[in-house]
């Protein structure tokens, strides 16, 4: 097998004409004879016994030719490839076979689109914005106020009427013009007064009445509600069995010391300051490396091939729908239940591509210009490292992860920390205070439309690699 010629025919492409030779042609048609002879059956020789000879006889002596194209054929376009030092992103096309034979082997010609050439206006200095991390008093207050939440108790009331923030237990039956309807049954119902899990008018109708009274609650559906029952009006039969209230326990040094290594409350509020920031500084850092990656992807230059785009596309869809099949869902299913059209979900796969590919391919060019290699040591060091991760032997991490793929990991690395730290922050544009129409407030449970997709995380990890391997070896 061997390379005949590559000629660069437009940006991208190429045009390859190889030959394999006959000998090896020779050799692939047999492997395919013995892969199909098993359901050859033909007249005087046992199912599977008939010799290639007799076959190539009754149906024709190029039977097993296209066979053995498809037996031949991926090993000489590697190596024509390798020879041609071009890389592939696409499969090939067009295929031209002009010779094909026992006696003479295969010649033919394909057209294939190869990885393009891309320079970088920047990647070392490149400006971001970052936030600065400050810690309010409202939000160490606020964060304390969900402590005392987790720490509280619910007790029964059976001294009072019920008030707006109880807790009620209740029977309750709804009625439109008389008549009971579907899904408005319910006992032993726990709701909490203004909590705004009911239709408006509810809850507040509960306020006053003791427990063991029964009563009636007249409302009025919404007009944005089931189609049988939007704007009707409702009596709904209540009955009250109990009364509880959520009991917070005291701010005092007490309550300090159970959350934690904490003397006193000062310590408590402290701590939780420290904690409070070094949250904001970990997302602000996040933030501004992922601003600063899409600064190196916007001074990405270079004519990138349409397929290129397509393909990550596409796997990244198919990862995609793989994930929630683990969930037992799919990908149609969810969309249906985000609300989601499936153009705009395709179309925000195809822009994560287009992020992804082009980082891909400014971290190649990072990589060459910058001259990054991984150490013996580094890669020692990160299959150790692995091994601890995965309480595994590092033997057999090696076995799971080829060294290859590690160090081309750890070059990545260097080639973001490369863009990273050269960078530099500035603050945040001062927002301009604009007189805007109040928004009318959303109503409770109101969900934003979910997105199945983020914009690719600069920095990837060998971890991926080795559970896929593990996966594999199982």
């Amino acid at each position: 097998m061997s390379l005949v010629s590559a000629n660069k025919t437009e940006t991208n492409t190429y045009s390859v004409e190889i030959a394999i030779a006959a000998e090896d042609f020779r050799a692939a048609i047999q492997q395919a004879y013995l892969k199909q002879r098993k359901s050859i059956q033909i007249p005087g020789f046992r199912k599977g016994k008939a010799p290639l000879q007799m076959i190539e006889k009754l149906y024709g002596k190029e039977v097993f030719y296209e066979d053995a194209l498809d037996i031949v054929f991926p090993d000489a376009v590697q190596a024509a490839y390798e020879e041609a030092g071009i890389v592939p992103v696409d499969s090939p096309k067009d295929f031209d076979v002009k010779t094909m034979s026992k006696e003479e082997g295969v010649v033919m010609s394909f057209n294939v689109t190869v990885k393009p050439e891309i320079t970088l206006k920047a990647y070392k200095g490149l400006t971001a914005e970052k936030a600065d991390s400050k810690v309010a008093k409202e939000e160490v207050d606020h964060e304390i106020e969900h402590m005392l939440e987790r720490g509280a108790r619910i007790i029964n009331v059976d001294d009072r009427a019920v008030k707006d923030g109880d807790i009620t237990v209740i029977d309750f039956e709804g009625f439109v013009d008389g008549t009971a309807f579907e899904g408005g049954k319910a006992e032993k119902y726990e709701l909490t007064i203004g909590s705004g899990s009911f239709i408006p008018g509810f809850e507040e109708q509960i306020i006053g009445h003791s427990i063991g009274e029964e009563f009636d609650v007249n409302v009025t559906f919404p007009e944005a509600y089931a189609p049988e029952l939007a704007s009707k009006a409702a009596v709904f039969k209540i009955k009250l069995h109990e009364i509880k209230v959520k009991e917070l326990p005291e701010l005092d040094d007490e309550f300090a010391k159970d959350m934690g290594e904490y003397e006193t409350v000062a310590d408590l509020k402290k701590g939780v300051e420290e904690d409070i920031l070094k949250r904001k500084q970990e997302s602000a850092q996040n933030a501004f490396e992922d601003a600063v990656i899409e600064a190196l992807v916007a001074n990405v230059e270079g004519e990138i091939p349409e397929c290129m785009y397509d393909n990550r596309a596409k796997e990244d869809v198919d990862s995609f729908a793989q994930r929630l099949a683990q969930q037992g869902i799919d990908v149609d299913t969810y969309l249906m239940y985000m609300g989601m059209d499936k153009a705009a979900f395709e179309a925000q796969m195809k822009e994560r591509a287009v992020s992804e590919v082009k980082i891909d391919l400014a971290v190649e060019k990072i990589i060459e210009l910058e001259g990054l290699t991984a150490s013996a040591e580094a890669v020692e060091a990160e299959y150790a490292k692995m091994a601890e991760m995965y309480q595994l032997d590092v033997e057999k991490i090696k076995e799971l992860v080829p060294a290859a793929t590690v160090e081309a990991e750890l070059v990545k690395q260097d080639a973001f920390k490369v863009v990273i730290d050269s960078a530099k922050a500035k603050k945040p544009a001062a927002k301009r205070a604009t007189k805007k129409k109040e928004a009318a407030p959303a109503e409770e449970g109101e969900a934003e439309e979910a997105k199945p997709a983020k914009k690719p995380a600069a920095k990837k990890t060998t971890k991926k690699a080795a559970e896929k391997k593990e996966e594999s070896a199982e």
